[in-house]
């Protein structure tokens, strides 16, 4: 059957205070309305407690909201993330694995203030905590709020700060901590009904295992994101014709915090919105 293509612009990739954002869920579907949006994804790091949420303001505003989700996973020691579409986020089984993801992220903030302290930076896990007060249960504390500590404590001026200097996989308190392969996150998606797209490819400067993520099942890559330049954009979009997958994009947005704007603001990066058609058309292969 042919997919019926919808008009107008989608940012396929948002996260919300479910996990490190700091918009609410129905927040991002009003900013996406106000960005003159047909469509917007969200996409929060291990979890899915914002889809309902969003969903239904999709349905109160008339604007279209894609279900997604982020996963995190590793690959010879490097930190690859997954995007999900258009899944079964209800299934017993998905929502066991989303709460094993959680708790490795838990230890690794954990590990992460121990670093910390010992570099003569005290923050408590309660201060995290505090950080990412308002969740719900089912939501994702991650390196997001820890940063927000240490500008509130004054050991670093920026959350983009404390991720060069400490946060991010070059800092000086960066841990690993174990998560599933790529490709088991591509399996797993598959395994609850969805699309799986790998996330800003551009970060992680190992263009050949992208590759062969593409050609081993991933049915997308992120191609436009706002932490790509033109030459990345153009040269993903091209990988993903070459190897017969979808080309998608998002803002990666994730709210603000004292006027800095992480990733990019909401609608900074879109596509087609037809490309989220092509997503839902993709996940229907799994179910």
């Amino acid at each position: 059957m042919a997919v019926k293509l919808a008009a107008g612009r989608a940012d396929l990739h948002t996260h919300s205070t479910a996990s490190d954002g700091t918009g609410s869920p129905a927040d991002n579907v009003r900013l996406a309305l106000e960005s003159g949006l047909a469509a917007v994804a969200l996409t929060d790091h291990d979890t899915t407690a914002g889809l309902e949420e969003a969903l239904a303001e999709g349905e109160r505003l008339g604007i279209r909201v894609v279900p997604g989700v982020e996963l995190s996973t590793m690959q010879d020691g490097l930190e690859i993330h997954v995007l999900g579409y258009f899944l079964d986020w209800r299934d017993g089984r998905w929502q066991e694995r989303l709460a094993s993801q959680r708790d490795a992220r838990m230890r690794r903030n954990a590990m992460i203030i121990e670093r910390l302290n010992a570099l003569g930076m005290p923050v408590t896990m309660e201060e995290v905590e505090r950080a990412a007060a308002g969740r719900s249960p089912g939501t994702s504390i991650g390196r997001p709020h820890i940063a927000a500590v240490m500008v509130e404590k004054g050991y670093v001026a920026s959350r983009a700060e404390a991720f060069d200097r400490f946060l991010g996989s070059a800092g000086a308190a960066y841990v690993r901590v174990p998560r599933p392969t790529p490709l088991e996150a591509v399996n797993w998606i598959h395994e609850a009904g969805g699309a799986a797209v790998i996330a800003h490819p551009g970060l992680y400067g190992r263009d050949e295992l992208v590759e062969a993520l593409l050609r081993e099942g991933a049915d997308g890559v992120e191609a436009y994101h706002s932490d790509h330049g033109p030459d990345d954009e153009a040269r993903y979009a091209a990988m993903a014709e070459r190897h017969g997958v979808i080309a998608t994009g998002g803002s990666d947005y994730h709210g603000s915090r004292g006027g800095e704007v992480f990733h990019g603001p909401l609608g900074g990066r879109t596509v087609d919105a037809a490309v989220a058609d092509l997503l839902e058309a993709a996940s229907r292969k799994y179910r």
